[in-house]
Formats: C-alpha cells, structure tokens, sequence
C-alpha cells in the first residue's frame, strides 16, 4: 500500500494518489522525523518549511523538545501541502526514524500504509505485523563513509534531508541555497561536510529499494509574496512594525527567541533593549521606558509574568502604554518549559492585586502573531494601559508560511511628542483618554503632572478622596469596556446555527476548524468561532451562542474544582448560560482533530 495523498482536512481531501509511470502525485504529505535532539531533526524540518515559502506550497510544522540541556528524544513533524494547511497532522505518512526508541514510540504514529525510513544500523526489531512499508538504510555508516573518518555520523541530518528531497522530487536548488546560507557562514570544512552528506543522501537508491517516486504538487500560493517563519519571529518583526524601540526583558523559555531577536533589532532602528537581572527589574525599565513617552515591552512566560504582577499594577494606576509577551508553556511553577499550555489567561486577566484592568489578546496562528502583535502596539498607546498578548509555545515554535504583510499600510514610525501643552492639559482626564506629556515638555498652565502608583487627581497629584478613588477606578475600567463596544464579531466557519458551535483561542485555532469540517463530514450542524480578543472581548457574542444547541469551549487546560476550563468559566460568567461546556487537556500536546471530535461527541451524547 502507498501513504494517503490527503491530509487531515475534508477541504483538501480530493482524491487518491495516481500512479502515472510510476510517480504518485501527492497533493498533501506529513513527514515525521523522531531521533535525538542533538541529531538536527529540527534543522531538517526547518530546511523543508523554508523550502514551502520558496515554493507555492503551504506548511505547518510541530516539534517536540526535550527541556533538559543535556537533550535527548525529539521530532519534528512537517505537513506540506498544495491547499491549505491548518494543523500539522494527527497522523504521519512518512516516518523516518533515527533509533531503535524513535522507531518505539512512533511507529503508532503512522497511517495505514505510510512508509517507515528506519536507520538499519540503529533499528533491529521491526513490528512485521503492521499495515506499514518499513525501508531500511544503514543512514549512519553511509554518512560517516560519505564524509570520512570514524564517528563522524554529526551530518545523518544532512543525509536524510538529500534522501528527502530525491525521495519527492523538491527543488533540489532551493534546498542547497538554503544549505549552504546555513552552514557556510561557519566554516569552509563545516559546508563542505554538510553538502557531502546532503549529496550522498541524495544519491541513495531510495527509488529503486521502493518501486515508488513521488511528486509533492505546488499549489494555490503560486506567485505569492510569502513569509515562511515560527511564531516568536513573526510577533518580534510585528512589534517592530507596532513602533517598539524599547524593552527591557529576562530570559526564560519559550519567550527567550524574542529576546534575543530584539537585543539584536532594536539598535538597528535607534532603540534600545536590556537584558535585566530579574522580571521585576525588567518590567520596571520597560516603564521607565513608557513613562518617557515610548511605547515599551517586556515578556516572559508563566512563571515570569507572576514576578511581574506587582509592577504591572503600577502600569494600570499610571495607565502606561505597554506590552507584555507571555509565551504560555505547561504550569504551574516550572512546569513543562518546552510543552504547551494554555493556563495563563486567568493570570493575565486578574494577576496583580487590586482592580487592574487591561487588555489580553491571543494570535491564532503563526501570521496572526505579526498583526495582533502590531494591534497591541496601537490599543497600548490608544487606551494608554498594558497590552498582554498570550501566546504559547506551540506558536512559538511553529513554521508557516503566511502573505507578505502591507509593511507601507502598517508600520509605525513612532516619534517623541515634547510639544507645548495647553493651559487646560490634564494627563488623566475624568471625562477622555489618558494622555501622558513626556518628561522635558513645557506645561503652558505651569502646573506639571505626576506619574505615580499612588491614587490621584487629573493631573497625576496624589489623592486620598474616597470619591476621585471610586471615578478614577470608574474611568481605568470605562475605557476598557468601550474598547469591547468597538470589536467586530468573530467569523463563523462552517454553519450559520444548529447543532454545535466549538469555540476557541490561541493555537488551537487550525484543529478546531479541521474537527468542524469532519463532525460536518458526520452529518452534523457544527460551527467554530476564534476569540482573538480575551479581555474585553467582543460585544454579542450572545447572539452566535443562541444558534446553537451546544457551546464547546475547547482549550489547554485544567478543567478545575468546578468542571470548566478558565474561557469558559469567563463565558459562563458572563452569560451564565448552562450551554457552555468544556473539552480541556493538560498534556502538553497540541489537539489532534480526532482527539476534539471524540471528545466534543462523548460530551454531547454521553453514553
């Protein structure tokens, strides 16, 4: 038997391969690679996923790594497609497997009839009783002969990325550029060893062992100006695009990559980014930052965001613009560092003490990243008030390809406003937006405003007054709910009432819309709707609710003492209406589309 051409969505399933003189015409394929994390797997599923935004194909890939520094077993699974790609793929067509422990655990990944690539000097015991076509190469003797020397295996990568691309018949151009843009700007001998084990991979016989060539089509992005890139470099370029010259951060993973792509950016533009000695020091220079009239960030992810709280409060009692990352990952304390996680929103909603308003947004995907990173950039200097975008670690470490963005329509050109102010200039006025005057600029009236955590009149002077407390509280809350009056409704995909409406956020986005487009297959009346915005969020969302007999919040995360997961015990809360029900995991692991449609059917029509 030969792998499915299809992937996991019914959109893009559109026939069986063909076999045309040999070659099957693949239309969609996922390939897993399971090894070691130190054998560059995810090198390979990078060449691949960059390989797509070269080419009219889509991707999205997943990866898993272990959180030890020492490292340890790893994948990197990559789908590519010629229609689009919304999830990374429940199950593999290909699997290529670097060790007797990677061939374990992932040989269950494959579908009925998918290939397994094995290294025949690693892998000895084989499950023979499988629907699956094993094909052995003896990958680590042949890369050390290609490259010379004993135990020089270090490019088994490299070979395996030249079987790929003879195996499907890529640009093998394309791919070399890509080799060669990598490694040689390390060394002559480091390129030179890398395209010798590329090319002997390349070179292998695979087609003759198999009887099978196979062409991956382009597809519907022929021509397009792509971007193909993971999530954490997608929101770092968003938040240059949004005007951030200026942050101050600590390192932690997965949020690190920002960090260090900022360290690098923001100089380049005339800013500035500082590498602090703690959370709470770098929370407290990114308001420095804010209160010299800049629109700042700061990130971090779970356990760093706590150790923010307390100045994040200021941020809301000053009404500072400032962004705040958090790249979710498995909780509490330490945790899971490299799995996913959605268990942040409660924390990023009312973490710090006090009545501290703020809005939380959440990108979808990996494009979404740049744009809702841009949004946060605009709605901070807007409502003057921190800007927490939640986004996680599947983002952060996942590749797509997504439309080169308008950069002439969207970036920011930020530029310090010291003007004159008027006689009647207030900072912080009962019946406007806050507008803050920075430091150095001339106050026409002579009276000058005050910047402080303290409680305060119009003019940022500290105030006792029960009554200015109970306004001041008023206008921090009143303009964050107009901010909600303004949002748009969510898109509706997929039927417009009826039986079931899956509701959702962050990366979960793409299964959901995959598992709606099955239950539909099933001869259900099924819908989904993407928050983006968490708090505030959309006004009338009532209205979608009310189409439908059953509202499923699918999240990552615990469903807690009272049997709901935290979006939808905010639901709940704020419709109190009995229709809203949960699906939670906390195993660190993306949504597969049949584990959501499993789950949503054994809620809906308990046995």
């Amino acid at each position: 038997m030969t792998p499915s051409a299809t992937s996991d969505s019914p959109e893009t399933n559109q026939g069986q391969p063909s076999a045309a003189g040999g070659v099957i015409d693949l239309q969609n394929a996922v390939i897993r690679f399971a090894g070691n994390s130190q054998d560059g797997i995810q090198t390979i599923g990078g060449f691949l996923a960059r390989l797509a935004g070269r080419s009219a194909r889509e991707v999205m890939t997943y990866m898993t790594i272990p959180s030890t520094i020492s490292g340890g077993p790893s994948i990197f699974q990559v789908h590519l497609g010629s229609g689009e790609v919304l999830s990374a793929g429940d199950e593999s067509d290909f699997l290529f497997a670097f060790y007797q422990h990677s061939y374990d655990s992932h040989i269950g990944s494959l579908k009925p009839g998918g290939i397994c690539i094995y290294d025949s000097d690693q892998v000895e015991q084989l499950k023979t009783d499988t629907d699956f076509i094993h094909l052995g190469i003896p990958i680590t003797t042949t890369t050390v002969e290609a490259i010379g020397g004993s135990a020089r295996d270090r490019g088994k990568n490299l070979f395996v990325l030249g079987l790929v691309t003879a195996l499907f018949k890529l640009q093998k151009e394309k791919i070399v550029s890509l080799v060669e843009r990598q490694f040689g700007r390390k060394s002559e001998d480091i390129l030179r060893n890398a395209m010798l084990a590329f090319d002997a991979g390349f070179a292998y016989p695979i087609g003759d062992l198999t009887g099978l060539e196979f062409n991956l089509r382009e597809g519907r992005m022929a021509g397009a100006d792509k971007i193909t890139t993971d999530g954490n470099t997608a929101l770092t370029m968003g938040l240059l695009a949004g005007g951030v010259r200026y942050g101050a951060a600590y390192p932690i993973t997965p949020w690190s990559t920002i960090m260090e792509q900022l360290r690098v950016e923001l100089p380049k533009y005339g800013g500035l980014f500082v590498q602090a000695e703690d959370e709470l020091a770098a929370v407290s220079m990114a308001l420095g930052f804010a209160y010299a009239g800049h629109t700042a960030v700061t990130g971090s992810s779970g356990p760093g965001l706590s150790l923010k709280m307390e100045a994040l409060s200021y941020a809301v009692m000053a009404e500072l613009p400032l962004v705040v990352v958090n790249v979710q990952r498995g909780g509490p304390s330490t945790g899971l560092p490299t799995s996913v996680e959605q268990s942040d929103l409660m924390q990023a909603i009312y973490g710090s003490h006090g009545d501290c308003p703020r809005i939380v947004l959440a990108p979808q995907n990996v494009g979404d990243c740049f744009y809702i990173a841009v949004e946060a950039c605009e709605l901070a200097r807007r409502y003057s008030c921190p800007v927490i975008i939640l986004t996680d670690q599947a983002l952060a470490s996942r590749i797509e390809a997504f439309a080169q963005p308008d950069l002439e329509a969207i970036v920011h050109e930020p530029a310090l406003d010291q003007g004159r102010r008027g006689d009647d200039f207030k900072p912080y006025p009962l019946d406007g937006l806050t507008r803050h005057a920075p430091p150095g600029t001339v106050m026409g009236g002579g009276k000058y405003p005050v910047v402080t955590g303290l409680e305060h009149d119009e003019w940022g002077h500290p105030s006792g007054s029960p009554e200015m407390h109970a306004r001041m509280t008023a206008r921090r809350r009143e303009k964050i709910k107009d901010l909600g009056r303004t949002l748009p409704l969510p898109e509706v995909f997929g039927d417009e009432g009826g039986e079931l409406l899956l509701v959702g956020w962050g990366s979960s986005g793409g299964p959901i819309r995959e598992a709606v487009m099955r239950l539909r297959e099933q001869g259900k009346t099924a819908a989904a709707i993407h928050l983006r915005h968490l708090h505030p969020m959309p006004g009338s969302l009532e209205t979608i609710f009310a189409k439908y007999q059953h509202v499923i919040v699918v999240e990552m995360n615990d469903e807690g003492l009272y049997g709901y997961g935290q979006l939808a015990t905010l639901l709940r809360a704020r419709y109190c209406d009995p229709k809203i029900r949960s699906v939670c995991k906390t195993d660190g692991l993306n949504y597969k589309i049949r584990e959501i449609v499993e789950r949503v059917g054994s809620l809906i029509n308990p046995a």
